[in-house]
């Protein structure tokens, strides 16, 4: 008897500690969702509409874009040599089917969650990692965003496989910054959450869940 329950314990603290090694960003609590950082992108006419709920897997923040563009960012460091796998689930309603993603008219998504570096004195001179769900491109594609150098577009999940339906997808955030800014990053300054329509003039319906960092 004692030998089951000194192995039921082992297990327990094994668990809680391969537990508490993810890194919850997000709770998509009203109370968070009025904390949060709120930036318009500029030039956009309108915000983007943010609003909580839930379902059998918990809290989620689900985001209306009808023509317009802003994101939700907290500040936060990630050790990214302890969690460097950033961990996203989430579901596009209404897509942006036909708008052309590489184009600054067409540089729209649904979804999209942002991994930020600080690299200078101002938020112009951030590196990013756009993790995106996109309306157009195949999964793995990646690219430099039309605006700016300092942004790579990186997919994640696209519509053509998955439309309406929840979708957890995972990525190796350190590796990415290597790869695609040849940066060392050991940690991460700050995450964002985006739905953006300004570009394409279209309407938009995600929803994000269980945005996290782990061990792998």
């Amino acid at each position: 008897m004692f030998k089951f329950f000194y192995i039921f314990i082992t297990s327990l603290i094994f668990l809680n500690s391969a537990f508490a090694e993810n890194i919850i960003i997000f709770k998509f609590t009203e109370q968070e969702l009025s904390e949060l950082d709120v930036r318009k992108v500029r030039g956009a006419n309108n915000k983007t509409v943010y609003s909580v709920g839930s379902n059998e897997n918990g809290n989620f923040l689900k985001a209306v874009a009808d023509n317009s563009a802003s994101g939700l960012g907290k500040e936060i460091k990630i050790d990214l040599n302890k969690t460097p796998f950033i961990n996203i689930t989430w579901k596009i309603e209404k897509d942006l089917r036909g708008i052309k993603e590489n184009t600054k008219k067409g540089h729209d998504y649904a979804a999209r969650v942002f991994a930020i570096k600080k690299t200078g004195a101002t938020p112009l001179s951030n590196r990013a990692i756009n993790y995106v769900f996109s309306s157009n491109s195949e999964v793995g594609e990646n690219r430099t965003s039309p605006y700016t150098k300092k942004s790579i577009d990186n997919v994640l999940a696209s519509t053509k496989d998955n439309l309406n339906e929840w979708v957890t997808v995972k990525a190796n955030v350190k590796e990415d910054f290597k790869k695609f800014h040849d940066l060392d990053v050991n940690e991460l300054d700050g995450l964002a959450i985006m739905a953006d329509t300004d570009n394409s003039k279209m309407k938009s319906i995600s929803y994000f869940q269980n945005i996290y960092f782990s061990a792998e």
